[in-house]
């Protein structure tokens, strides 16, 4: 607002000074156009030489000085004198009598200075203020008969101009004033979202989180507020990232921790038991590092280099998921069809997706049991799934199954039942990461469908159809 004030002075002082020269230029060249319009109408009058009343030619100047100035009128600032040399007659004057440009002429020696003077115009000081004269020598039968001087008082005109700057003056300050209280309003409106801001960021804690700036308008400053609230929007969900890493391991990690204190504490000494609570402990330990890492995974998948997608074949990367997920039980692994084509995802996390859909395909179903997976690519969609005869899921659980922790109830072969309940949400995590989804079809009683759907950039050759 200062720097807005400054700008207005110098802009307001411009134009005062701008215009004061203007007027001041201007009333120069209306002095000099009365002076030159006055000695012109004398000269065409004394070119004419006659008395326009009686015909008869002029035959002594005071005839044709008075003659002309009884036919002049004047204002309070212009005086016509009309000088005799060749008579004993008082000079002549045309102007107001108590007007300020007589009453500067017939000051003491004015007139002298004019008549003696050398130049034919110039300016003369008087109690009145500066005058300014023309001085016009009339010539009878070859010899000097008279003067005709024309006086302008400057002093009046200048004060004119004067009073117009002062008002100009006066009107800028008061505009000043308006502009700066009006500035100071209107920047207060503007900055206020600024202070808001402001204080919010102080006061922005892990606790005050949730506050949002209200955003009005469409300019700048609400453009402002909209970061500043999505950047809250991402440090809310980071925040709630750590809360759910925090709390989902705390409560993962309980039960193991304490199955390995009370082994310990109840460790016998015999070598027998010593293995078996040994080998009890490792177990656990074992479960709790992977419990971590798959938490580690689901934070990490919020990152935005999570995946790093590449173009790959689809038929390629099928056969390496076919090959990778047989190892993963005694079971009849079926290949049912491949994509055909080439899609930009991240290989190594849909491969991490499709092994989990599968380990989780075996810990439903028995050894010999049939387990399909396949690949297709149409519309721009790459879709991968996993087929188990198991003992499918149930519409209630189907509601929750993609959650961190979440388990289904159907029983399968125990010994493949310590899992934590992450690798579903790590596959949602996967696919979203793609901008895909995660899909399950199932039938309680008549096994289920796990699968992925993303987006591919590439065109589709013939191939597989997505399940």
């Amino acid at each position: 607002m200062g720097w807005l004030v400054l700008l207005l002075v110098v802009a307001l002082s411009s134009v005062v000074l701008v215009t004061r020269n203007l007027l001041s230029t201007a009333l120069e060249r209306e002095i000099a156009t009365a002076l030159r319009q006055e000695v012109g109408e004398f000269e065409q009058f004394a070119r004419q030489g006659r008395n326009p009343e009686t015909g008869q030619p002029f035959t002594a100047a005071s005839q044709l000085l008075r003659v002309h100035l009884e036919r002049q009128r004047t204002n309070d600032s212009e005086v016509l004198v009309g000088i005799s040399t060749t008579s004993t007659d008082p000079p002549v004057y045309q102007g107001e009598p108590s007007g300020a440009a007589a009453q500067a002429i017939k000051a003491s020696g004015v007139l002298d200075t004019i008549i003696t003077s050398a130049a034919p115009t110039g300016a003369s000081a008087t109690e009145q203020g500066e005058l300014r004269w023309v001085r016009v020598p009339i010539e009878l039968g070859g010899a000097v008969d008279g003067y005709f001087v024309v006086g302008y008082l400057v002093e009046p005109e200048r004060a004119e101009v004067d009073l117009a700057v002062q008002t100009l003056v006066l009107v800028s300050l008061l505009i000043l004033l308006i502009a700066a209280g009006a500035s100071w309003i209107v920047a207060g409106q503007i900055l206020a979202p600024v202070r808001l801001l402001h204080r919010a960021a102080a006061e922005i804690s892990e606790d005050e989180i949730t506050r949002r700036i209200p955003v009005r308008g469409n300019d700048d400053i609400a453009a402002l507020a909209e970061q500043f609230n999505a950047m809250l929007d991402r440090l809310q969900a980071a925040f709630a990232t750590q809360r759910a890493f925090l709390d989902d391991a705390s409560h993962e990690l309980r039960t193991p921790i304490t199955i390995i204190r009370g082994t310990i504490e109840l460790l016998s000494d015999d070598p027998g038991e010593r293995a078996e609570d040994t080998r009890l402990c490792i177990d656990e330990l074992d479960r709790m590092s992977r419990i971590v890492n798959d938490l580690l995974l689901l934070a990490k998948s919020q990152q935005p280099d999570f995946v790093r997608p590449e173009p790959v074949e689809i038929a390629e990367l099928t056969s390496d998921i076919d090959a990778k997920v047989r190892a993963l039980g005694r079971r009849h692994w079926q290949l049912e069809t491949v994509g055909e084509g080439t899609a930009t995802v991240d290989a190594q996390r849909v491969t991490q997706a499709m092994i989990a859909l599968a380990h989780n395909a075996v810990q439903h179903t028995e050894d010999g049991d049939r387990i399909a997976m396949g690949s297709a690519l149409h519309d721009r969609w790459l879709s991968f799934w996993i087929t188990d005869s198991g003992p499918g899921v149930s519409e209630e659980e189907a509601r929750t199954i993609f959650g961190r922790f979440a388990r289904g109830s159907a029983s399968g072969t125990g010994a493949h039942r310590a899992g934590a309940g992450l690798g579903l949400a790590i596959v949602t995590a996967i696919a979203a990461a793609h901008g895909g989804t995660a899909k399950l079809r199932a039938t309680p009683g008549d096994g289920a469908t796990f699968g992925i759907d993303i987006p591919a950039e590439t065109t589709p050759e013939p191939g597989g159809q997505p399940r």
